[in-house]
């Protein structure tokens, strides 16, 4: 049959399949995959049921056949977390039963394998539900105890975290008891294989986990006590360590680190306390510690290490020898890993890449053959003849930006087979900002980001300066810099883009989340390039951030801006909210009512200082949700209403539909 010829129409306006209902209907989130008995286990989070994140499990079937799928977890069970109110390490599993928090009310069940329901092992706390939080437990076998961090709400002050053990002998009664204590954070608990020694990474304010973490070894009693001192042995307040792991004899503990400029590979030997680097590079084998239960790296033998790093932004997958430090790069059509995780041959871990959406993976090391087990989205897919036309390809860019520096981005041309937009126009950009601020944008193919590229908006996902994947010189760029160095690689990458022919320099807006969102509100502030923008539960008082938010945080903008009250002025300064008269663009505000990371008020304040000077803005706040939304139902609201507002407030296109 032959194509019907595409339609002229304003770039912008475009009809597009990939709707906002086929996002929330189709799309879910995949995370925390887990190997136990040959069993692959993996979370997901299912806007459809109000962001309930679920554990599944494939069953065990031949390496041609499709592993039929199972939920082991039921409503009204959510496995989540807030320890750190990003939680992650919300579950485990060994030996076929489950260990996990229950978001409602924080406390940890144990479900074992055909049993109807979980049950408790730790109690109600005190005062309000969920006032002990827990996360990134392990199990000492021998002694029948779960091993974690718990959060501690339940005092007048700050949260205390530290390392705990609960009985699971204790019908539900035992909140835990501490074996480490003593800094502001804790994360990484684990236990050597003949259980006789602990290791665990820890840090204290100001520093982020990325900045300086400590990583410690103690030895245990019998008993599971912690006998004599505990001792640091690698890490500090200037290096990142990341993931430890113990080898499978016990005899090296084997870590991440950013000692040389680099989050790379290294090894403890037990035996002389000497730390040797296993394949070093200049590229990231390590991740920003935002979640608990994150891997990069897995053993797959007594002397081989799966891993995954990035280069240039983008991830690659190799197989290291543990003893020659030899790396050598497995061939798979992906670009973005996490949680790696191995049993011999064996591997799986959650990957994608801009022509695949983000899926689990298993992979056989001897025959190198991978199969996908689960798919975000099962309508996404360049494969898909149906979508395919719909969908761009995307481009790495590099380019050049303030104090002679260059930056980073991924660049997605507009496409719809559909449409064509007139000979004599180039397409609006929206800018993207990554949340963070020290994090990066995914290479993975997003729904979210073809939703705008099909409608004949280009979308420019920015690395800017402080991102992670491109050393840690890189990162340190937004040291003391936040709301400069990020402000101007976003405008930078845009002026590229728009120099190159490649946008309508009239027609570029900004969008971002969290940080991404502060960014957003800097740039329409403080300069006069965009011509809109929306922020997602983003930052407008930097000083209000340093006061009210959450103990993870609260000194995370020491390292970005200055010490607070120290540097007010300049906290003052940097604030959009303390220049809302030089915002004269429009633009559009989303937040969760029950956010604590940046609480609604802050955000209502910035809109009534806007409304009050007659400026156009938008406001949408949504119940139920916290920092980041996952029912449904409001993330369709959210993308439809930023839509709207571009076509109607900024580019008036209007829409076709």
């Amino acid at each position: 049959m032959a194509t019907q010829p595409a339609k002229m129409a304003p770039y912008g306006s475009w009809k597009s399949p990939i709707t906002s209902d086929l996002i929330v209907s189709q799309a879910i989130s995949l995370s925390e995959v887990r190997l136990d008995k040959g069993l692959a286990y993996w979370l997901e989070g299912r806007p459809q049921e109000q962001g309930r994140s679920v554990i599944v499990r494939a069953g065990a079937t031949g390496p041609e056949q499709p592993r039929e799928q199972a939920d082991i977890v039921a409503p009204p069970y959510n496995v989540r977390t807030r320890v750190h109110e990003y939680g992650g390490g919300a579950w485990s599993v060994t030996d076929g039963t489950l260990y996990f928090s229950n978001f409602s009310d924080g406390q940890l069940y144990r479900l074992t394998d055909g049993a109807a329901k979980p049950e408790p092992l730790t109690p109600v706390p005190p005062g309000a539900s969920g006032a002990w939080r827990y996360a990134d437990g392990i199990i000492d076998r021998s002694r029948n105890r779960w091993i974690g961090v718990r959060e501690d709400h339940s005092g007048s002050g700050a949260p205390v975290n530290t390392i705990v053990a609960v009985d699971l002998a204790g019908s539900g009664s035992d909140p835990g008891h501490v074996i480490a204590s003593g800094h502001d954070f804790f994360s990484s608990p684990r236990l050597s294989p003949d259980g006789s020694k602990l290791v665990w990474l820890a840090w204290d304010h100001p520093n982020m986990p990325w900045n300086g973490t400590t990583l410690y070894l103690a030895e245990l009693h019998g008993d599971g006590a912690v006998v004599g001192e505990t001792r640091a042995i690698a890490g500090g307040e200037a290096e990142s360590i990341f993931q430890p792991e113990w080898s499978p004899d016990g005899t090296h503990i084997v870590f991440v680190s950013d000692q040389s400029g680099w989050w790379n590979l290294y090894r403890f030997e037990l035996a002389t306390h000497a730390i040797h680097p296993i394949a070093p590079m200049t590229a990231e084998f390590g991740q920003p510690q935002w979640v608990f239960g994150m891997s990069t790296y897995a053993f797959a033998g007594p002397d081989r290490i799966v891993c995954t790093y990035l280069q240039a932004g983008l991830g690659k997958l190799a197989v290291v020898d543990f003893v020659s430090g030899a790396l050598q790069p497995i061939e798979i059509p992906f670009t973005q890993f996490a949680s790696v995780q191995a049993s011999g041959d064996q591997v799986v871990f959650v990957a994608g890449a801009p022509s695949l959406p983000t899926s689990v993976v298993e992979l056989d090391l001897k025959s190198g053959r991978h199969r996908i087990l689960k798919k975000a989205t099962e309508v996404l897919d360049s494969s898909d003849v149906a979508i395919a036309g719909y969908l761009t390809a995307v481009q790495s860019i590099e380019f050049p930006t303030s104090g002679g520096n260059t930056a980073f981005a991924l660049f997605y041309p507009p496409r719809n087979l559909d449409y064509a937009g007139p000979p004599d126009k180039k397409p609006p950009l929206l800018v993207k900002c990554h949340g963070g601020p020290t994090s990066a944008a995914s290479s993975s193919l997003s729904l979210g980001t073809h939703y705008w590229t099909s409608r004949g908006i280009a979308v420019l996902d920015v690395n800017y300066g402080g991102s992670t994947g491109f050393g840690r010189a890189y990162r340190d760029r937004l040291h003391r810099n936040w709301g400069i160095v990020d402000v101007d690689d976003c405008i930078n990458g845009a002026k590229f883009l728009a120099e190159q022919g490649l946008v309508d320099p009239k027609r570029i807006v900004i969008t971002g989340g969290s940080a991404g969102g502060y960014t957003t509100l800097a740039a329409l502030t403080f300069h006069d390039f965009f011509q809109g923008g929306a922020s997602y539960y983003g930052v407008s008082d930097a000083a209000a951030l340093a006061r009210d938010t959450h103990k993870f945080e609260s000194r995370y903008l020491d390292w970005l801006i200055g010490p607070y009250p120290e540097e007010e002025a300049l906290y003052r300064e940097r604030s959009p909210l303390f220049h809302a008269e030089r915002l004269a663009k429009p633009v559009i505000f989303f937040q969760g009512d029950e956010d604590e990371v940046i609480p609604p008020g802050q955000t209502e304040t910035m809109v009534s200082a806007l409304r009050s000077s007659g400026k156009p803005v938008g406001y949408f706040l949504f119940s139920g949700e916290q920092h980041g939304f996952r029912q449904a139902a409001n993330i369709k609201r959210a993308l439809d209403a930023e839509l709207y507002f571009y076509a109607f407030e900024v580019f008036r296109t209007g829409l076709t539909f």
